[in-house]
């Protein structure tokens, strides 16, 4: 039976609340914050284009506000946390590894990821440079001189394609990064404590998976839930439906929704206060396109009614909006998006097009929460200095640009 009735607005507030994007926090961030923000969110998503920073580091900004990028780098190398292939390249808490062990060992599974052509082609490689490892230490990808031409996977040299197919076998984990560039050691140097005895069964590695999918989502669809580890499309909402049925998720009805809605039970008190309008998300600021708040973009088109697509992979001429456009969040809403430049040398943060989703008016407070959002994001990138190019729609530009030289 279902006990909890949300509006749409609850839902958002109940999902921004579960990431921790509801408000501001209320101290100044430590290390400490990081790692609890990774283990809030279940997954950190890696990227490395850094047109502002790159996007781990944004999306934790938006959550602890302004910390040092290197504690990240610490976390990793002292095995708080570990990386493998979640939703995609993600950061993941260290004790979900059995969680994702399954996956390592399922060659079916590794697609792409593992090439069998080019692990049979260069055993003899193989083995030379596990040998390496084994005896030197842990390596690189560019330590190995042969360039390639960059790109996709069939573009990179041999040992790197070698090196990231023993990183998804499991063989190899990552180290720790320098200057972001992977270091790859032997698996048994970085876990030493793991054995493969303590395995998990996949059923029950699926069902943990799709809980914690859940619970970082704060209220989902079904068809939601694999999205969020990339797992099965078939199953997993067969599997979230049957966690319902024998109370470990709660069904909740959504406003608008005509499946049901389902929330982990520690976020019961909060679906509760989320349904008698007393969750209220007052946060305004910018999100990396590989947020989880945006990476499912069927979800975020489906919750919050943005359409949203990364261009950076579209030729110049075809795009809409610019190369990598970071969605606005005000106060529960996606209202926007702005192209972004970050002139670090220059101390210049360029917002070379700010656009506002239609029917989004521009008033006072909005424009206040915008420029607030740009400034601290600008300040935290080492850029003070805004300068705004264009506004869609038009008006908005020298309101923006007064409120920004107030601050």
């Amino acid at each position: 039976m279902t006990e909890i009735r949300l509006s749409l607005d609850g839902a958002r507030a109940l999902f921004l609340a579960a990431q921790g994007l509801d408000r501001r926090p209320r101290r100044k961030a430590g290390r400490a914050d990081v790692l609890a923000a990774i283990r809030r969110m279940a997954a950190l998503q890696i990227d490395t284009i850094s047109v502002v920073n790159r996007s781990p580091y944004l999306v934790l900004w938006t959550r602890v506000g302004d910390f040092e990028p290197r504690w990240l780098d610490q976390l990793l190398a002292e095995g708080a946390i570990f990386e493998y292939w979640a939703h995609e390249a993600c950061f993941l808490p260290a004790e979900d590894y059995p969680l994702f062990r399954n996956r390592m060992l399922d060659r079916g599974w590794m697609r792409w990821r593992y090439s069998h052509q080019v692990m049979e082609k260069h055993a003899a490689d193989v083995e030379r440079l596990l040998r390496q490892i084994r005896e030197r230490g842990p390596v690189r990808s560019m330590d190995f001189s042969r360039p390639g031409r960059g790109g996709g996977w069939w573009e990179w040299k041999p040992e790197k394609r070698i090196l990231e197919s023993l990183f998804t076998a499991g063989e190899l984990m990552i180290a720790r990064r320098e200057g972001f560039q992977r270091v790859y050691d032997l698996r048994e140097r970085v876990l030493p404590g793991w054995d493969d005895a303590r395995l998990p069964s996949i059923g029950d590695a699926h069902r943990a998976l799709a809980l914690k999918a859940v619970r970082a989502l704060g209220v989902a669809k079904a068809k939601w839930v694999a999205d969020y580890f990339r797992m099965g499309k078939t199953e997993t909402p067969r599997l979230v439906r049957a966690l319902a049925e024998e109370g470990a998720l709660l069904t909740v009805a959504v406003e608008g929704w005509k499946e049901p809605g389902y929330v982990h039970p520690d976020h019961r008190a909060r679906a509760g206060s989320a349904a008698a309008d007393g969750v209220k998300p007052v946060l305004t600021t910018l999100l990396s396109p590989f947020d989880p708040i945006v990476w499912d973009r069927v979800r975020a088109a489906e919750l919050f009614g943005f359409e949203y697509r990364l261009e950076c992979y579209t030729p110049a001429p075809k795009r809409v909006y610019g190369y990598f456009t970071l969605p606005i969040l005000r106060r529960g809403a996606l209202i926007g998006r702005l192209d972004p430049k970050a002139h670090r040398r220059d101390g210049i943060f360029e917002v070379k097009a700010l656009y506002l989703e239609p029917g989004v008016r521009v008033t006072q407070g909005l424009v206040a929460d915008v420029a607030r959002a740009i400034r601290e994001c600008a300040a935290w990138h080492g850029t003070p200095s805004v300068v705004v190019r264009r506004t869609e729609p038009p008006e908005l530009a020298p309101r923006l640009a007064a409120a920004l030289a107030t601050a």
